[in-house]
């Protein structure tokens, strides 16, 4: 559900400007001309056509291929592809694509071995999970594309902007810019309508965190993270935001110190439930502001990671269960 206050009439007046440069890499040449060539977590990749063979190892690109009019070139997917990310359109197509399993280990990462993707023979990969790389499929004429926050060497502190680069990095992948521009402006605009109706709102704290269900390391997320960007918009302080990490394990001790006012929990399937109580059952949690003042959203884990549509989708639900 869209968060869309009655200030983002004042936002929506004028569409924002199209993005900045995109760090991820620029076209070869002009739309709809190819061979089309784009730098992926540094490695140039480099397509002839628009792909029409797609796997997709994680769900995190359905909705800018849905926008965009290319989810039809998914062929084969594997992993979680929750129903609630993407409205009923979205969930027929990807039922309507061939599943290779959806086994996903207690972090939520798919296992899947990398010679049942070679032997379908895609044109593109998107995702790389554990087992899978880049060199093994580009070595038998499989292109891949990494979320660059999934980047192995990392990245500087997410913004939006990250969302807005990797739609128009697929805009040229697929030869389709001016979607990727609308849809871009589409966006910014929703952004600024929660900020516009952040700023009268207290000064609140937050964390973003992804436990373990049954016991186990728990995550935080620092401000290499979508989470970052996704808290100062909503008007909170990020407890964790002078970590320079996307992502690092946590405990229950160092959450009690930063003691958030509010918490947003993050996993990737199953019973929300599980995840609150994965949290607010551990010895110690009782003195934490966020669970005695039941402050807690329990989202999808493409709601915040990787940088997407989702994210704004995410944004805006994190407005509607906190924001006045």
């Amino acid at each position: 559900m869209r968060y869309l206050p009655p200030i983002a009439a004042l936002v929506l007046l004028a569409t924002a400007a199209c993005g900045a440069g995109d760090d991820t890499g620029e076209a070869a040449a002009t739309a709809g001309d190819y061979p089309v060539t784009v730098d992926n977590c540094g490695v140039d990749v480099t397509f002839d056509a628009p792909p029409e063979r797609v796997v997709l190892l994680e769900s995190a690109p359905v909705t800018i291929m849905h926008e965009l009019g290319v989810l039809d070139a998914a062929v084969l997917r594997a992993g979680a592809f929750p129903e609630a990310y993407y409205d009923g359109e979205t969930n027929a197509a990807i039922a309507a694509v061939e599943s290779l399993g959806d086994d996903v280990d207690t972090s939520g990462h798919l296992q899947i071995s990398q010679e049942v993707i070679i032997a379908r023979q895609p044109e593109l990969v998107l995702g790389l999970p554990d087992g899978i790389t880049r060199e093994g499929l580009s070595g038998v004429g499989i292109n891949a594309l990494v979320q660059p926050v999934m980047c192995p060497d990392g990245v500087d502190a997410t913004t939006f902007d990250d969302v807005y680069e990797q739609i128009e990095t697929y805009g040229r992948v697929f030869d389709r810019t001016d979607e990727a521009d609308a849809l871009v402006g589409e966006l910014r605009d929703r952004v600024a309508a929660v900020e516009a109706a952040a700023e009268g709102a207290p000064e609140r704290t937050a964390a973003v965190l992804y436990p373990t269900v049954g016991g186990g390391s728990g995550y935080a997320y620092g401000n290499r993270s979508m989470a970052h960007p996704q808290l100062e918009a909503a008007g909170f302080t990020n407890v964790f935001g002078d970590v320079d990490e996307r992502v690092f394990e946590v405990t229950l001790e160092q959450i009690i110190a930063a003691d958030p006012d509010v918490l947003v929990l993050l996993h990737v399937d199953g019973d929300p439930a599980a995840v609150k109580d994965a949290v607010v059952a551990l010895p110690g949690a009782e003195d934490l502001t966020a669970v005695r003042n039941d402050d807690i959203l329990v989202q999808l884990f493409n709601f915040t990671e990787p940088p997407t549509p989702l994210s704004i989708d995410g944004l805006e639900r994190i407005a509607e269960r906190f924001l006045p």
